[in-house]
């Protein structure tokens, strides 16, 4: 009985074992990191297509501010800023004061100014900053020296080197209607009697393209003395080329400008006397001491050579 009943447990132990090597082994999964896509099967879902970039709508941005007074392009009395403008240059070049041409078109920074914009530089009708002529004063031209170093009026406060100079040679200056002086200047109501700046000899002349003024030389510290009547309207460095400069109006009609000083006597809005000490002869911004001598006939630079006495 026993051996049957071992018999029997061998049988069927064997005939597990049987049933467990015919059944396959499963195999491990094997991920496909090739580049092609793996083909569709029948009854399978083709994976989804690639949907196309979606471009985002513009964004809304400020618009453009456009450019002050545009609209007076071209006219007389408006100027078109250039690449390199400064107000202050802009006012030289049209005969005005820098601060009443930030007035007259509302510049909160006169220092920014763009390119294209359209400046006013003439004032609106009713504006009373040309009302305010200025009073030519002496009217008796400077009395000349010798050849080399003419003598010079005195500036007011004492002066006695200019004043003994001045005394020494009255006797032989020239009255206002002496042709040396009178008879070369334009005519006109605004038309003034010059005196020359400073004593030192002439460096260069005028030239419209090279030279918009003359050059006197001289030493560091020579006076540099006001050619008529007039107002202050610029004196500072804020002119590239011109170093520490003095501008004068004299009247609707003239500026003129002092430039290379080694220090500036006066300040802004400040009335100037013909003879005055307005500065002091320097180098700055330039390649010597000399002074820098403009007069600008409504803006336009002209000869001085036409309008001071002759030496």
């Amino acid at each position: 009985m026993k051996n049957l009943t071992g018999l029997a447990l061998m049988t069927l132990c064997a005939a597990l074992l049987t049933a467990c090597s015919s059944r396959p082994l499963s195999k491990a999964p094997v991920e496909d990191r090739g580049t092609s896509r793996p083909s569709a099967t029948a009854g399978s879902r083709p994976p989804p297509a690639t949907p196309p970039p979606v471009l985002a709508a513009p964004s809304a941005t400020e618009p453009v501010k456009p450019l002050r007074g545009l609209e007076n392009a071209g006219k007389p009395g408006f100027h078109t800023v250039q690449r390199g403008d400064t107000l202050i240059r802009i006012a030289l070049d049209n005969g005005q004061n820098w601060r009443d041409v930030a007035r007259w078109n509302n510049l909160d920074n006169p220092s920014l100014i763009e390119v294209g914009e359209v400046l006013r530089v003439v004032p609106p009708q009713g504006d009373g900053v040309v009302a305010r002529p200025i009073t030519p004063g002496g009217a008796v031209p400077a009395p000349l020296g010798s050849a080399s170093r003419p003598a010079m009026p005195a500036a007011p406060g004492g002066n006695a080197e200019a004043a003994a100079a001045a005394s020494s040679s009255a006797s032989t200056a020239p009255s206002a209607a002496s042709p040396a002086t009178a008879a070369s200047a334009p005519a006109g109501e605004d038309e003034l009697v010059w005196i020359w700046p400073a004593r030192g000899t002439t460096l260069a002349g005028f030239d419209e393209i090279k030279n918009k003024g003359v050059d006197i030389g001289g030493r560091a510290g020579d006076a540099v003395l006001a050619a008529a009547d007039g107002r202050v309207v610029y004196a500072g460095a804020g002119l590239r080329g011109y170093g520490n400069l003095v501008i004068l109006k004299h009247n609707n009609t003239y500026l003129t400008a002092y430039a290379h000083n080694q220090s500036l006597l006066v300040k802004e809005d400040q009335a100037v006397k013909q003879g005055q000490k307005i500065a002091e002869m320097g180098s700055t911004d330039a390649d010597r001491v000399k002074l820098h001598f403009e007069i600008r006939r409504k803006g336009k630079p002209v000869d001085p050579a036409r309008y001071l006495p002759a030496r």
